[in-house]
């Protein structure tokens, strides 16, 4: 390959020199004048000065020596070395050299036509002495001559594509393309041609388009998923010599539905105990199925009659598994084992395929129960009973049974939830189940009771059923039928014969089946009565009327009339009841007026002077009200304000802490100053107490010296001054404390204090002259501290005397 290259090259090279002196033609003419010559100008020749269009220069020169590319001539120039030839542009004086004699152009550097194609460059020919130029300046270009120096290469790989398996032959894969950066206008360096270097047994690729397609029709995916085909591009058209480029195409086969399911097991044993509710999942069953996706999807369904009713089969989309589930409560007694034929089939089934066999299979599914100790069951489920309410206590009002369903048979007690029964009404036979009376019943106080009954076996009582009967009393007639009111009527004194009174409706509790039907009549007592007649409508009321004319409310004012009631029985019930009849004074129009000494009812209506007094005492009545609380309220705030002014007994605290004697704005001290208008106190040498005839007293001040406070020899404070020491020594030790002066009061001030006590009591002071007897005046609460003090004068008293 290698001397093949050097070859061409050597050809090309002669192919250029022949070329480039053959481009060298002589001018006609005496000579080249100067550019822009008179002469030259005014002659009819048109001159040429450069004959000569481009050059060619192969690439990927490999010798040591500048490779010659070809010659610029002038035709003004005579060999005697006058002229000057000089190249610009593209690589002159780097790439390409010009010899400024001759006219010879060298290529000092190696070529890539890939890189860049061709060279635009300008020529000049200048006289050597004025460096003026002797022709027009010309443009000319260097092409790079092309050489088979590039393979053929894939730029979109790794190459990935996919085929359905059974595919038939000649199916269409995917496509490579290679790309070769020689040049594709001279000769065939660019022209690729594809092959399979591997895969060939199962893929082909078209030479020229580079399209892979099968080349068997039975690539089985579960066989074999993928394949890894090499493809090779050659230039050159594949001739001998050319170069070559491979990549690794990966070729998918993707699954189609061709596998029908298939249970790996052909009989599946279950068991599950009889008491498990409906709905509980007995097992899991799973048909495989080689195929991927969703062509593994499949249902699943009972296929046999018994299965059918007993069992239900459902599919899990994410396993993909039949769960098997109950439908109907399973009794081991009435049958121990079932079987169910359990199909499978895909989901979706592929036409092409159907010719490779049922896509189905089944399975047999045992299912065994198993035997549990069950609770008695009550047998039949009525829950239905009626007694009648007069029924004895002990009456039988019916009879529940339960029966043991297991084989066993084990005996059932009875027994009543008293939860449903608190007041025993009923009672219950353990063993046979028979519901008795424990109480007399009455169906007006409750016609219905809801009772639950237990079953239970007799040596295991664990195992217990319940079952609610309703118990319905029946109705029977004991109860007579009463007045529906107490009523009373009027009749005027004026009345006539045959004037309907009151309208007579009678209640009975009972409530026979053929419904109510009462007759009224006049009780027996009443049978002489005269005055008034009663009328059985039938519709169960009755109707009360005058029999004779007028009556006089002098001689009577009140009748009472017995009134007799019979229900319909059986047995037939009555009861007697009064109708109160009162004598009233009606007007002209039978309006009662009064009735004895009572109104009955009053008709008249106030005219509107009488309704605007009665507002006026109304409204009096009001303001009189509304005076009264305003004075209570006055007179209770005078009060109150008098004693506000008693400054004996008021004591303003402030729980601020100041900021020291600079502060002045942390309180209002007018408050303070405006309570005791204290007269300046000069300490004297007795320890504070002022002199007698000293300014410290105001004899004109009303305002008396509060109490001092004498320390009782006996008194043990120890207790108050650990407690103030305590006290300060936290104070002390607590560092977030801010620094300013507190002022905190305390019931005892300590003993042997440095400085003066700032108390305008004066504690200390003995030599007072102050006259407490006051003390008493101020009411019960200050009485001891009166007594103390007028004890306390009583001794300073003796002392000096």
């Amino acid at each position: 390959l290698q001397g093949f290259l050097w070859a061409m090259l050597l050809l090309f090279c002669a192919i250029q020199e022949l070329g480039s002196w053959a481009m060298h033609t002589a001018v006609e003419g005496p000579g080249l004048g100067e550019p822009g010559d008179p002469a030259l100008l005014a002659s009819g020749r048109v001159k040429r000065g450069w004959v000569w269009n481009q050059f060619f220069v192969v690439e990927e020169y490999t010798g040591t020596e500048p490779l010659y590319v070809g010659k610029i001539h002038s035709d003004s120039d005579e060999g005697d070395g006058s002229i000057k030839y000089t190249i610009s542009g593209e690589g002159a004086g780097t790439i390409f050299l010009i010899d400024e004699i001759t006219g010879d152009i060298h290529a000092t550097e190696r070529l890539d036509r890939e890189q860049k194609t061709f060279y635009t460059l300008r020529a000049q020919a200048r006289d050597r002495q004025t460096d003026q130029l002797l022709e027009p300046e010309s443009e000319f270009i260097i092409k790079v001559q092309d050489i088979n120096d590039s393979e053929p290469r894939f730029l979109e790989g790794p190459y990935i594509g996919s085929v359905a398996e059974l595919s038939p032959i000649g199916t269409s894969v995917m496509q490579v393309m290679a790309s070769d950066a020689d040049d594709p206008t001279y000769g065939s360096s660019a022209r690729v041609v594809y092959s399979v270097l591997e895969g060939e047994q199962h893929f082909t690729v078209d030479s020229k388009t580079g399209v892979i397609r099968t080349a068997v029709a039975d690539l089985d995916r579960e066989t074999q998923d993928r394949y890894e085909v090499v493809i090779r591009a050659t230039d050159m058209a594949g001739q001998l010599g050319g170069l070559s480029g491979s990549t690794t195409v990966t070729i998918v086969v993707t699954d189609v539905n061709d596998n029908p399911p298939r249970f790996p097991q052909k009989m599946y044993q279950f068991s599950i105990v009889e008491t498990a509710p409906v709905g509980t999942a007995i097992g899991r069953v799973k048909a495989e199925d080689s195929d991927v996706g969703e062509n593994t999807d499949m249902t699943y369904q009972v296929k046999d009659e018994e299965g059918v009713e007993m069992f239900k089969v459902t599919t899990d989309s994410n396993t993909q598994e039949a769960v098997i589930t109950i439908q109907k409560p399973l009794d081991y007694e009435s049958k121990k084992v079932h079987t169910v034929v359990v199909e499978a089939l895909n989901k979706f089934v592929d036409p092409r395929f159907v010719d490779l066999g049922t896509f189905r299979d089944q399975t047999i599914v045992r299912v065994s129960v198993l035997d549990v100790d069950e609770p008695p069951e009550f047998r039949p489920p009525s829950n239905l009973m009626e007694v009648q309410e007069d029924a004895h206590v002990g009456s039988v009002v019916g009879v529940v049974t339960a029966l043991d369903p297991d084989t066993a048979n084990h005996p059932v007690r009875y027994a009543i939830d008293r939860s449903t029964d608190a007041e025993r009404i009923f009672d219950i036979d353990a063993k046979t189940g028979a519901i008795v009376t424990g109480k007399v019943l009455d169906r007006e106080t409750a016609g219905w009771h809801n009772i639950t009954v237990l079953a239970m076996e007799a040596d295991n009582h664990s195992q217990v059923s319940r079952a609610s009967l309703r118990i319905r009393i029946l109705d029977v007639n004991d109860n007579p039928p009463e007045l529906a009111t107490p009523y009373e009527a009027a009749v005027c004194e004026d009345a006539k014969p045959g004037q309907l009174i009151q309208t007579i409706s009678v209640v009975d509790r009972d409530e026979p089946q053929s419904g109510h039907h009462f007759y009224f009549t006049l009780a027996p007592e009443a049978t002489n009565n005269h005055h008034f007649s009663l009328l059985d409508i039938q519709d169960n009321t009755a109707a009360v009327h005058t029999q004779r004319v007028g009556f006089n409310r002098q001689e009577q004012d009140v009748y009472l009339l017995p009134i007799l009631v019979v229900d319909s029985g059986p047995p037939a019930l009555s009861s007697t009841g009064t109708l109160t009849i009162r004598v009233c004074g009606c007007d002209s129009n039978g309006a009662i007026q009064s009735c004895n000494s009572t109104a009955y009812v009053v008709s008249a209506t106030l005219s509107p002077g009488a309704l605007i007094a009665l507002l006026v005492c109304v409204l009096i009545l009001v303001v009189l009200v509304l005076l009264i609380l305003t004075l209570k309220r006055h007179h209770k705030s005078h009060l109150t304000s008098e004693d506000d002014e008693d400054m004996r007994d008021n004591v303003i605290k402030y729980n601020d802490e100041g900021g020291g004697e600079q502060d002045t704005e942390a309180y209002d001290m007018s408050a303070l100053r405006s309570l005791y208008d204290f007269s300046e106190i000069k300490a004297g040498d007795g320890g504070g107490g002022p002199g007698e005839g000293g300014p410290g007293r105001n004899p004109a001040s009303e305002l008396h010296a509060l109490p001092q406070w004498v320390q009782s020899p006996d008194l043990d404070f120890s207790v108050f001054r650990d407690y103030i020491c305590r006290k300060v020594e936290q104070a002390d030790e607590d560092l977030s404390v801010p620094p300013y002066d507190s002022f905190q009061t305390y019931a005892f001030e300590g003993s042997d204090s440095p400085v003066p006590s700032l108390s305008s009591i004066n504690t200390w002071s003995s030599g007072s002259e102050q006259d407490f007897s006051y003390l008493g005046g101020w009411g019960p609460r200050f009485r001891q501290l009166a007594a103390l003090y007028a004890g306390r004068r009583g001794e300073e008293d003796s002392e000096e005397s």
